[in-house]
């Protein structure tokens, strides 16, 4: 599904009945709908849930500009979400967001509080400015930030392929990664994007900032999902954004910052049980 909002093209799928509750599902950075993987959704929509995916702009399916000159700002992304939901003709809709998604639906539960039914917040940090001060990446990423190997050629797919392996590894926690299906999953994300580099975009848009103090006018439940060794945001992190949120929390040992099949059959009973009518 393709639609047309705020000067791009966004692409959508969905999962189950409409008349179910609608959950609508928020990847991270860089991040295409194929990361919220078919047999998840499927099994969400098997428990009574209107499913929704979409890709960001630069990933996908979805408009994509040049690397390095993105054409829209951050509120683009904060707005994209509520342009599915009017197209698909949802009134309000369960937020689940991952890192950068998390982010967005928290703006959104903010901004916008009639159209949310509940937060799910995985991997993320409290958003806005102000606030306790939290620990910092984890070396190791910060490492991989500061050396970062040579891009490979983009049109080789297997190239291509092997070099975005590699670079999923220092967000994984000590669970590792299964290679055979992160290598499979990789391959549809790069057979469905226009410019896999693009994705990276996201890393340099400029938009509207909120405060943190913000997040006390939240009133929809709240369940925040961490991993006990996430090396982009500590643990820390989920535990100041379920403080201010008054939120149910959710930790899960030894993930990263990722969300691999091992950790589904965690995640789905909770989210199944947050998001119950």
């Amino acid at each position: 599904m393709r639609i047309e909002t705020n000067g791009a093209v966004l692409c959508a799928d969905t999962f189950g009945d409409p008349a179910h509750p609608a959950v609508l599902l928020i990847m991270g950075a860089a991040g295409s709908m194929d990361r919220w993987e078919e047999p998840f959704c499927e099994r969400l929509a098997a428990a009574g849930r209107y499913v929704i995916r979409y890709d960001h702009r630069d990933t996908g399916g979805s408009t994509t500009y040049p690397p390095g000159k993105p054409g829209y700002t951050s509120d683009d992304l904060f707005a994209d979400p509520l342009a599915i939901l009017d197209r698909l003709g949802v009134e309000r809709a369960h937020l689940v967001g991952l890192s950068m998604g998390g982010a967005i639906a928290q703006v959104l539960a903010i901004e916008h509080p009639q159209r949310v039914l509940s937060l799910t917040l995985m991997s993320t940090s409290p958003v806005g400015t102000g606030g306790e001060e939290l620990p910092p990446m984890s070396d190791e990423l910060r490492a991989a930030f500061g050396e970062p190997p040579a891009e490979p050629d983009w049109s080789d797919r297997e190239a291509a392929i092997a070099f975005m392996l590699e670079g999923e590894r220092p967000w994984a926690g000590p669970r590792g990664i299964d290679d055979a299906a992160m290598r499979a999953l990789l391959g549809r994300v790069y057979d469905r994007s226009t410019s896999v580099p693009s994705g990276n975009n996201h890393f340099i848009l400029e938009g509207s900032e909120t405060t943190r103090e913000r997040l006390a006018q939240v009133a929809v439940p709240a369940l925040v999902i961490h991993g006990t060794d996430d090396p982009m945001f500590a643990l820390a992190h989920g535990e100041a954004l379920a403080r201010a949120l008054r939120a149910k929390l959710l930790v899960i040992d030894g993930l990263g910052h990722e969300f691999p099949p091992s950790a589904w059959d965690e995640v789905l009973p909770a989210l199944i049980a947050h998001t119950a009518p």
